[in-house]
């Protein structure tokens, strides 16, 4: 397997698949039994390592999620990591209290420093709560260099969990010191916020590269489908993030973002339908 592109992010070389965890902890997007379903199948560090695995041996070094508050999820980047001799670059997507007052800014400063203190080396507060501090009228986001400030004051690079386009625009506006952004970008728009074709302009005039999410929109169109829409439609310095519940997704996911970014077909066995066509076999 040929290793795969990377890009930038100020100082730190990424690989542009990003490992993502929606599908390690249980976020399905689809009802609470596919949610337990995903719990059970990645319950164990083990498990967690050995979809890890697959995407290190391609040199897909990068993980994304809630890291923090998740500590079977950070054991099984070890356990991967100590199974094949190399390092993962985590970003951590917290949740941080952003209410106006002391004590709340005393709890999100402990939010960010659980982030150092688990390894990560971007930290991009969760959209739900960058988007409480949004001021349309203003464009801007409300104290948000308050934030940005505590994360550089932990040695991590900051950046945003923007699912709402509007925190890329102001922040390249108002020249925040945002270094990346999360933006959904999938070919039906699933939960995007504006068209399709908005956050594709989004993306492609963004100041920073972008973190794209959910480019097969939680299992609602195929690998083959979302992965080469997004890989054909972003930047060469922009990334996609791609959950997986098994080791042999990861592998299958791999192979068809590289043959997107090599013009080629994926090489893949065909799918276990009944009653095949003769031109199908």
């Amino acid at each position: 397997m040929h290793k795969f592109p990377r890009t930038n992010i100020e100082n730190i070389s990424l690989s542009r698949m990003i490992i993502g965890t929606n599908w390690i902890l249980g976020y399905s997007h689809t009802s609470p039994s596919a949610d337990r379903f995903i719990k059970h199948c990645n319950r164990s560090p083990e498990a967690i390592a050995d979809i890890i695995e697959v995407f290190l041996k391609a040199d897909i070094d990068t993980i994304l999620g809630p890291l923090s508050s998740n500590m079977h999820l950070l054991d099984g980047i070890k356990m991967a990591e100590d199974r094949t001799g190399k390092s993962v670059i985590k970003i951590d997507t917290p949740i941080i209290n952003v209410d106006d007052n002391e004590n709340a800014r005393r709890e999100a400063e402990n939010t960010i420093k659980l982030s150092r203190k688990c390894g990560a080396a971007l930290c991009l507060p969760h959209h739900s709560s960058v988007e409480q501090l949004v001021n349309k009228n203003k464009k801007t986001i409300d104290r948000l260099p308050d934030y940005l400030a505590m994360i550089r004051e932990n040695d991590m690079i900051p950046g945003l969990s923007a699912h709402m386009p509007e925190l890329v625009v102001y922040s390249d506006l108002n020249n925040y010191d945002v270094q990346t952004y999360i933006q959904i970008y999938n070919c039906i728009g699933f939960l995007m916020q504006v068209e399709i074709e908005y956050i594709h302009k989004i993306i492609w005039t963004a100041k920073k590269p972008v973190i794209t999410i959910k480019p097969m929109a939680a299992g609602r169109v195929s690998p083959f489908v979302g992965l080469t829409f997004v890989w054909h439609t972003i930047r060469p310095c922009d990334m996609v993030s791609v959950g997986c519940l098994t080791p042999e997704e990861a592998a299958e996911d791999i192979e068809i973002s590289m043959a997107a970014l090599e013009h080629r077909p994926p090489v893949l066995e065909g799918r276990s339908s009944p009653n095949k066509t003769a031109i199908m076999k």
